[in-house]
Parts: structure tokens; sequence; C-alpha cells
């Protein structure tokens, strides 16, 4: 395998258009190619920074193996890749002059790819103590019993509300990230549809959300609830509620991640039906 195997390219169209049915095949796996490429292809490059995006696509007699997106100053992001594959990559992406800050993907492709970097570059590369987890859900299984309320979907009108919670969701999870009327546009929150649990008396008190249909697939991103309202059931009620209202949206397969730490929601989400896909991991270079 040769390094200039990867085609590497800053239009996203043109990436579609060679790894798109690569991507929908595994949709579930491929779930941050095709979030972040479908964000590019509808909100415009500039939107997510100066620098250009730059994408990949590994190609071997005339099939598409493997593939990544870097939106600087992000993270790369990669699709699985063989240790031979990784390895390709890192001496291709070294070879015109990439400095790279972090690489994120299923957990044996990042590893692979931080070692690689590490022979290419001598960069050192450290595991982010986050874990995560990549459910897909099998058989939805509403949660019983079932907390008193209803889910509210969330409309341009509630806006204000919606940036309410996804800045206490950013802040519960450590995501250093503005957001403001002004700053909204450009944020990964800006294109879900949110739904709010409101116990019987219009109270909010959970909020899940999900991004647009991509690939036949729904990604149910944003559950939270604050501390002092947990266990009274309303985070599955609202995630069972989001996860149905994606499957009626069309979706063929809901996905979700999950933080390997916090054993509450990675519990929740089994009961409610979501089987694991693969653990995710991100390392961070020095």
């Amino acid at each position: 395998m040769r390094p200039d195997d990867w085609h590497l390219t800053e239009d996203v169209d043109d990436f579609l258009a060679r790894a798109g049915d690569f991507l929908r095949s595994r949709p579930g796996t491929h779930i941050m190619q095709l979030t972040w490429a479908e964000r590019v292809r509808t909100r415009g490059a500039d939107a997510f920074g100066t620098a250009a995006p730059v994408f990949g696509v590994l190609e071997q007699a005339g099939e598409v193996r493997a593939t990544f997106y870097r939106l600087p100053p992000r993270a790369l992001g990669l699709s699985p890749l063989s240790p031979e594959q990784a390895d390709s990559l890192a001496a291709r992406l070294a070879a015109l002059g990439h400095s790279l800050t972090s690489v994120s993907a299923d957990h044996g492709t990042a590893t692979a790819f931080a070692e690689a970097w590490q022979r290419h570059t001598g960069a050192t590369p450290k595991l982010r103590d986050t874990r995560l987890r990549l459910y897909r859900l099998g058989t939805l299984t509403p949660p019983e019993p079932h907390p008193a309320g209803r889910g509210r979907v969330l409309g341009e009108q509630d806006l204000e509300q919606v940036m309410f919670w996804c800045g206490e969701f950013a802040k519960a999870v450590g995501e250093a990230v503005t957001i403001d009327a002004d700053s909204w546009a450009g944020t990964r929150y800006a294109d879900k549809r949110y739904t709010l649990w409101e116990t019987p008396d219009g109270t909010p008190v959970s909020v899940a959300g999900m991004n647009p249909l991509i690939g036949g697939q729904v990604q149910v991103d944003v559950v939270y609830t604050p501390a002092h309202l947990r266990g009274h059931g309303y985070a599955a009620a609202v995630t069972a509620e989001v996860s149905r209202a994606a499957l009626a949206a069309g979706a063929r397969e809901v996905v979700l991640f999950a933080d390997l730490s916090n054993p509450t929601s990675n519990a929740l989400y089994q009961r409610l039906g979501y089987r694991t896909l693969t653990d995710w991991a991100a390392y961070d270079f020095s």
C-alpha cells in the first residue's frame, strides 16, 4: 500500500461523490464522517473556521477502503483503519506537512494511527481520559415505570431555551464552547431538533436532541438532566421520545454516544434497547 493511494480534497462534494456509498454502507461506524461532511455541505466550510477542511479517500483497485476528514483546528476523524492503512495515512499527511493536534476514531483505529503518527513525526500521543461507547438501537423498549409528563418538541420560537439547555449540557461535559445568539449558528448544536420532557405542570426537567437524518441514520446527541432532577426517569423518557421520533422520521438506524465513566447513562441506554457498536477513543499529540 502506498501513501499516495490516499486521494485528498478540500471539496466536500468530491469527497461524497467518491465515498458516499462506502460511508452509507456502514452508517453506524461512519457516523462522524457522515455528520461532518453534511455539516460542511449544508453550512459551508467557513462556518467552522478559517482553515479549509480536508477530506481523504483511500482507493485501491477502484474500490474505497477507508476515509478521513479534518476541519482544523478540530481532531482528525477516521473511518475504521487497519494498522497498514493507518501507517500509510500518517506517512501521507506527514509528507504534506500537516500538523495534527488530535485524532478521534474507534479505539483500535485511533491507537493504530497515534502510534503511526509518532513513528513518522515524533509527536507524543496521549490517550484522553474520556472514553466513549457508540451504541446502536435494536428494539426500542420504553421505560417502565413511565414518569408523569410529556415530551415537547422545541421550535424556532424556543431558541433561548434551547441555548440555555445546550449551554448547561456543554458545561456538564466540560466542552469549551460559547453558546449565545451570535455564536449559535457556528456550533455543532445548531442543526439538531430538541425535545424537552415536561412535568404535568409544564416544568422542563430534561432535554434530548437528535441530528438530521443522514445516510438513513439519526444520531441522538445531547441528553441532559440537571443534577438535582436525576433519578426520576426523565432522561429515559425523553431519550425514548427522541428515539421514537427518529424512527418515525425514516431512520433505519439510530445511534448515540455515551461516556463510559457514567454507568448510569450506559445502563439506561441499554434498558431502552441500545446495543454496543464500538468503543471510541481520542489521542492528543504534543
